[in-house]
C-alpha cells in the first residue's frame, strides 16, 4: 500500500497559480489531533473557540480563542485536544511564492529568508502583544475575502498576508530557532517511522536511528513530542488506516495488517477508542 501518511507533508493546498487555502476546523469533532509533521509551506493557525494544546518545534503552548500560531516553512507541529475540552480553528495555508517572485525585492529580503529558516518570526500572537489587533484584522479580511469570493479577492488575501507578515517582522523580537539539533534528530526518527511503520518496531529500532540508548530515547521522544514512542506509532498507524478506509477500497483485514496491526480485534477495538466509531462506522461516513 503506498504510504499515506508521511509525516512531511507534500498536499499541494488551493490551484497552482494561486496556491492558498483556508480550512475551518474542529478537535476532537473533525479528528482527534492533528499529528506532528511538516511541510514546505507557510501555516496560520487562528483559534476561534475553545481551547487546545499546540506544538511548535519542541515547544508546547496552551491554545486560547483569539491565539494566533505561525508556522513557518519546514517547522515540526501539532495540534492535540486539553483534556476534554474542544478547539475550534480556522486554518490558513499557503506558499510564500505566492506574495513574490524571484525578481522582488520583499522576496530577497524577506520571504525567501523565511523560507530557508534564515528569519525566523514569533511562534505565538496573543492579544497582549502589540500587533495583536492589527494582524487579527488582517487574517479576518482574509476569510470574509476568501468566503465572498468577489471580484479581485485573491488581491485582498495577498495584500491581507504581506500586511500581517510585516507587522510580525515589524515587531523585532529575536526569536528562538524551530530547527534545532533535536528537531532535526526528530525529523530523521519520524522519516524513518513513515518509511517503517508497518513493520514490527521497537523502541530500540527507533534508538539505534539517533543513536540514542533505548532509555535515553524514551525520555528524549516524550520530552520532543509529549508522548511515549509506543503511543506515538499506535495513533501513527490508525491514522493511516483511517486514511485508507476513506481512499481505498481494501478490505478492512488487509488495511489492519498493512499498518502494522496483527490482530483485528485489537485493530477494532483501537480504532474504536481513538476516532469513537468502528473502522466500517468510519468507512461509511
Amino acid at each position: 500500500m503506498r504510504n499515506q501518511a508521511s509525516l512531511q507533508e507534500t498536499k499541494q493546498h488551493g490551484a497552482v497559480r494561486f496556491p492558498f487555502n483556508l480550512y475551518p476546523c474542529t478537535i476532537p469533532g473533525d479528528f482527534p489531533q492533528v499529528a506532528l509533521h511538516w511541510h514546505e509551506s507557510m501555516e496560520l493557525v487562528f483559534v476561534k473557540r475553545g481551547t487546545g494544546l499546540i506544538q511548535v518545534g519542541a515547544v508546547t503552548y496552551p491554545a486560547c480563542q483569539g491565539d494566533i500560531f505561525i508556522f513557518a516553512p519546514g517547522t515540526l507541529h501539532a495540534l492535540r485536544q486539553a483534556e476534554s475540552r474542544s478547539m475550534e480553528y480556522e486554518n490558513i495555508i499557503f506558499e510564500l511564492e505566492l506574495l513574490g517572485g524571484a525578481e522582488d525585492i520583499c522576496a530577497e529580503k524577506y520571504l525567501l529568508p523565511i523560507q530557508s529558516g534564515r528569519l525566523s518570526l514569533p511562534a505565538r500572537l496573543t492579544a497582549n502583544d502589540l500587533c495583536y489587533s492589527q494582524a487579527a484584522a488582517c487574517l479576518q479580511e482574509i476569510e470574509d475575502a476568501n468566503r465572498s469570493k468577489i471580484s479581485g479577492y485573491e488581491l485582498i488575501i495577498k495584500g491581507a498576508l504581506l500586511r500581517f507578515l510585516a507587522l510580525l517582522l515589524a515587531q523585532g523580537k529575536q526569536q528562538l530557532p524551530t530547527e534545532t539539533a533535536d528537531t532535526r534528530r526528530l525529523k530523521t526518527v519520524l522519516q524513518w517511522l513513515s518509511a517503517q511503520y508497518a513493520e514490527q518496531l521497537h523502541v530500540a529500532d527507533a534508538a539505534a536511528v539517533c543513536s540514542f540508548s533505548a532509555s535515553h530515547f524514551m525520555r528524549w521522544f516524550r520530552q520532543m513530542t509529549g508522548q511515549s514512542f509506543i503511543s506515538f506509532l499506535k495513533e501513527y498507524r490508525l491514522n493511516a488506516a483511517a486514511e485508507a478506509l476513506h481512499t481505498t477500497d481494501e478490505p478492512v483485514l488487509t488495511i489492519a495488517s498493512q499498518c502494522g496491526f496483527e490482530n483485528l480485534s485489537y485493530f477494532n477495538r483501537s480504532f474504536k477508542a481513538h476516532f469513537g466509531m468502528t473502522p466500517r462506522e468510519y468507512r461509511k461516513k
